[in-house]
């Protein structure tokens, strides 16, 4: 047979192990299966680009394949077909314009508003300074979308109190404007007047450690995940989580992509495109638990 001729060339001339060539020749066989049962006289010499399509729909619509087992069966195909031509067995190799399924990207995990709200609250108990910074950091994550490496950067005077906006320097050192509101403007107010009767003035940040250096990336990741900890039990508790969020919570409540996409920095409105997934997602929950029929 055809196939065992060429598993073994595959065995002994490409030297792959037993493990491979079996999950090659379960694959051959599957695929072979398939086409028999469309026309009995379809052969391995006599497949065309069209069979192997629908092969592919059928793996993806039929058997509910994720795209990373679809393509490893077309990685097989392609081999063999390819030794058929080099052994000159087809004329013509039907994978030359077959491409496989697109691996789904994971959407971005996110904090819904109910936990936000626990979480802000309970932060609000502790008036120490860890507690005032820890909220003030938590605050302004959520409330402007900012990077981790963004907010460490922050400065004394990119804050704008009066005009109630942010100095935001992002990638490759592009500038943008946050505004923000009451909430935000009283929580630093707060977090500042206590950075400075612990401290003193005269900071190269704005964010304090409460040992009194600079804000670290490992202590800022600590304090978010410390604090997501408290209200949800998702694996994903860093910073960018909470960018997650706010890109989120400004989509659910109506603002276009064009303004999220400036908000957040965003060179390509096709990266912000990713957040009407997660929204639609959150609709569909939000059905299947209310609708009695759904």
């Amino acid at each position: 047979m055809l196939t065992d001729d060429f598993l073994d060339y595959f065995r002994t001339e490409r030297n792959k192990s037993d493990l491979t060539v079996e999950s090659y020749r379960i694959d051959l066989e599957e695929f072979e299966s398939f086409f028999e049962s469309l026309n009995e006289s379809i052969t391995w010499t006599t497949v065309d680009e069209g069979i192997v399509r629908e092969w592919v729909i059928y793996l993806i619509d039929g058997m509910h394949l994720k795209p990373t087992s679809v393509n490893r069966k077309l990685s097989a195909l392609r081999s063999f077909f390819h030794y058929l031509v080099r052994m000159k067995l087809v004329e013509r190799n039907p994978m030359t314009r077959i491409t496989g399924p697109k691996k789904q990207k994971p959407l971005p995990a996110f904090v819904r508003e109910s936990e936000m709200d626990e979480l802000l609250e309970r932060l609000d108990e502790d008036k120490s300074y860890e507690g005032i910074l820890s909220k003030a950091i938590v605050l302004t994550l959520y409330l402007t979308g900012m990077r981790r490496a963004e907010i460490l950067s922050l400065c004394d005077n990119d804050v704008d109190f009066h005009s109630r906006q942010l100095k935001v320097t992002g990638k490759r050192n592009k500038q943008r404007i946050i505004p923000f509101g009451e909430e935000l403007d009283a929580q630093l107010r707060e977090y500042i007047q206590a950075r400075t009767e612990k401290f003193g003035i005269g900071f190269a940040t704005l964010f304090v450690c409460p040992k009194g250096n600079a804000m670290t990336a490992a202590k800022l990741t600590k304090i978010v995940k410390d604090g997501l900890s408290m209200v949800t039990t998702q694996q994903k508790r860093s910073p960018h989580v909470l960018r997650h969020t706010f890109a989120t919570s400004m989509l659910n409540t109506g603002a276009d992509l064009a303004s999220i996409q400036k908000l957040l920095g965003h060179a390509s409105l096709a990266t912000t495109q990713v957040y009407t997934h997660v929204s639609f997602e959150e609709l569909k929950t939000a059905y299947q638990n209310a609708h009695p029929r759904s």
